[in-house]
């Protein structure tokens, strides 16, 4: 058995979430109250295989994260990096999980593992999954053959890559999955099994500027434009559109749309879940052939959300001209 002063370093820095959260009132509701230390002291097995050191980065529910937080976050990860760390591993609230993984997965410049994790039952629920979750992706984070795969989101034992994860259950405990395609492992007996090794990555320069907005509108039967006419007068700088099927709006909205596109990028994903956009199939007003045709660029296979999230820190960067590579990886 090794030695404590041999086992590897980890750092796990708690964000909230409802892995963090018990009901302290009966009849009130579950919020987030526990720490880190309290997370870790629900697993005891932790200790044995790692030595971990842990910081309370913030203690909310992620639906209320913003891109400051997450970029003061990736400070800490960065600096625990520099201080040795052999891994990173984040416990955060499952509602923005997938955004969280992508942000932090366009900024991560290390082989050093950054996996990401939370819970679908509160702490103090029978059956909570935070601790095996935890345990799990502190295993994952650990695992030689993680290194190098940049943000990993580690729950219900499968190892899901941030560019493809999604939640697609509000409540159900398998409420994570990989549409599409397959999550890029599992853990198996305490280790990472992976479908396959580790694929190039690209990495975004950090933002010089954060003040910036992007907007993310969805299309729907019988919409009107209001909102869209107005978005260069309310100060966007960028707008992605969740297109119905494989990228397409309404005439209107592609009118409207073309309009917008000459003061800013304007990206149009599928609001489906599942597949890519087009851009080649279909001809007529609002399809991808017109769209493209009046200066949009469409987003393959990257959701809205995280085409958002990619828009923002290419501004952010002062590098938007990569826009194109980026949705054509």
């Amino acid at each position: 058995m090794k030695q404590s002063h041999d086992l590897p370093r980890v750092s796990v820095g708690s964000l909230g979430g409802t892995v963090s959260m018990q009901e302290v009132a009966a009849g009130h509701g579950v919020t987030p109250t526990l720490d880190a230390d309290t997370l870790l002291a629900l697993v005891p097995p932790l200790r044995s295989i790692a030595r971990i050191s842990t910081a309370n980065l913030c203690l909310q529910p992620s639906a209320s994260l913003a891109f400051q937080t997450l970029l003061e976050v990736l400070a800490w990860a960065r600096d625990e990096v520099a201080r040795g760390a052999q891994a990173v591993v984040l416990t955060q609230g499952t509602d923005t999980l997938e955004e969280t993984a992508w942000f932090l997965d366009l900024l991560w410049p290390f082989a050093v593992p950054l996996v990401l994790t939370g819970a679908m039952r509160a702490a103090n629920q029978p059956g909570a999954d935070g601790p095996a979750n935890l345990l799990a992706a502190v295993q994952v984070a650990l695992d030689e053959s993680s290194r190098g795969r940049g943000a990993l989101v580690v729950i219900n034992d499968q190892i899901h890559a941030a560019a493809q994860v999604r939640k697609t259950a509000s409540l159900a405990m398998a409420a994570f999955e990989s549409p599409g395609g397959w999550p890029v492992g599992a853990v198996v007996e305490g280790a990472a099994r992976y479908r396959h090794q580790p694929l190039p990555r690209k990495v975004l320069p950090l933002p010089i500027q954060t003040g910036h907005r992007v907007a993310l509108l969805e299309a729907c039967l019988d919409a009107d434009n209001a909102l869209l006419t107005a978005l260069p007068e309310l100060g966007y700088e960028g707008l992605v559109v969740a297109g119905f099927g494989a990228g397409h709006v309404s005439v209107t909205w592609a009118e409207t749309m073309g309009t917008v596109a000459r003061h800013m990028p304007v990206v149009v994903a599928t609001r489906t879940g599942s597949g890519p956009t087009a851009r080649a199939t279909y001809g007529f007003v609002g399809g991808e052939i017109d769209l493209q045709a009046r200066g949009m660029r469409m987003a393959g296979g990257l959701c809205p959300r995280k085409c958002r999230i990619l828009l923002w820190l290419l501004i952010g960067a002062d590098v938007v001209e990569q826009l194109e590579d980026w949705l054509s990886a």
